[in-house]
């Protein structure tokens, strides 16, 4: 069996096509466009970030979830207000509810901002990393990843504004010269049917662009209509792509950001998923492009979920997401912002 014919549910798109001939790069374009606006979910390949660094990275996630629990929670999250670092199983909440997975989190390694009285809240986002001690190789390794996955999604997100008959530049100013770049390794612990089946519940992603490797087992489902779910299967050297509420915010919904979640493994088994999430600066405010007349009359308007509605300003609708995955960090490092905005985060 073929690798496309094992995996025909979702579109499969070549990067290296940008630069090959005009033929090939028009098609890449118009396949880009139809995937995004149809499903919001694809496989890239040809992307230019080595199958060593793939690996090595995959291998670094490993080592990490095998460090005895007192290693891990040295970096745990509790310990960090810009949500850095390790959550056990269960402690992330999707819609309310908790992910069967732990996790490894991390952002563009900036110092932190001093907080002032009368800052925006979300400031206090930026800052250092956690980096566990028994593992030198993984702050290089992990940097490493982040710098050449936020080019790929940079290059990737060029594309979709040259697709959208937009100008290549047009995306620049939100994503500026400090992107929000995070990534999660994630390790999801098989368990039993009967004990619950979430290993991160239904879903959007919040940011631009988002991209999964995957390891060999299966989990991760999209939505591609509602109630009806497809296997986004692993793909080997590929990422999976999917789109964020901002960019279908700052396309009037042109663009789709697909419900999506994972499904735990069985009980013998494990799975392994490392994702890179490429959004905007955070003082950024989402603007609505002014799309061709054709494009523009298939743009519906976004589909905000009205139980965590989309917002504009970006620093805020991120640090919102925040405080609802994650009400101990919260409850710790933003009391004054719950006291202050229940409405929005309850």
């Amino acid at each position: 069996m073929s690798i496309i014919d094992a995996t025909p549910a979702l579109p499969i798109l070549d990067l290296a096509q940008l630069n090959a001939s005009p033929t090939d790069r028009a098609a890449f374009l118009s396949q880009l466009r139809q995937a995004a606006r149809e499903i919001g979910f694809f496989y890239l390949i040809n992307h230019g970030v080595s199958a060593d660094l793939q690996h090595a990275v995959q291998d670094e996630a490993r080592s990490f979830f095998a460090l005895p629990d007192g290693a891990k929670q040295k970096v745990a999250m509790i310990n960090s207000p810009h949500f850095r670092g390790y959550n056990r199983a269960a402690s992330e909440l999707t819609r309310g509810k908790p992910d069967w997975r732990e996790q490894f989190d991390l952002g563009a390694e900036r110092p932190a901002v001093e907080h002032a009285e009368g800052q925006s809240a979300w400031k206090r986002l930026q800052g250092p990393n956690l980096w566990p001690e028994a593992l030198p190789e993984l702050k290089p390794t992990l940097l490493q990843f982040q710098r050449e996955m936020t080019a790929v999604a940079l290059r990737l997100l060029q594309a979709f504004a040259e697709a959208l008959a937009l100008p290549a530049d047009s995306f620049d100013a939100l994503y500026g010269s400090k992107p929000n770049e995070h990534i999660k390794l994630i390790r999801y612990p098989g368990q039993h049917a009967t004990h619950g089946d979430q290993g991160v519940g239904a879903h959007k992603d919040s940011g631009f662009l988002s991209f999964l490797l995957q390891d060999r087992q299966k989990g991760l489902q999209v939505e591609v209509t509602p109630g009806s779910w497809v296997d986004a299967l692993p793909l080997p050297g590929s990422f999976v792509v999917n789109i964020g509420e901002l960019l279908e915010l700052a396309t009037n919904g042109y663009l789709r950001a697909t419900v999506h979640r994972v499904v735990s493994p069985p009980p013998d088994e494990e799975r392994l998923s490392i994702a890179f999430f490429l959004g905007a600066q955070l003082d950024a405010v989402v603007p609505v492009y002014a799309l061709p007349p054709e494009l523009a009359r298939e743009a519906p308007g976004p589909q905000s979920d009205p139980l965590n509605p989309l917002l504009r300003d970006v620093g805020w609708n991120y640090l919102k997401g925040r405080l609802r995955s994650h009400p101990d960090v919260a409850e710790r490092y933003y009391p004054d912002v719950l006291r202050n905005s229940a409405e929005l985060i309850a």
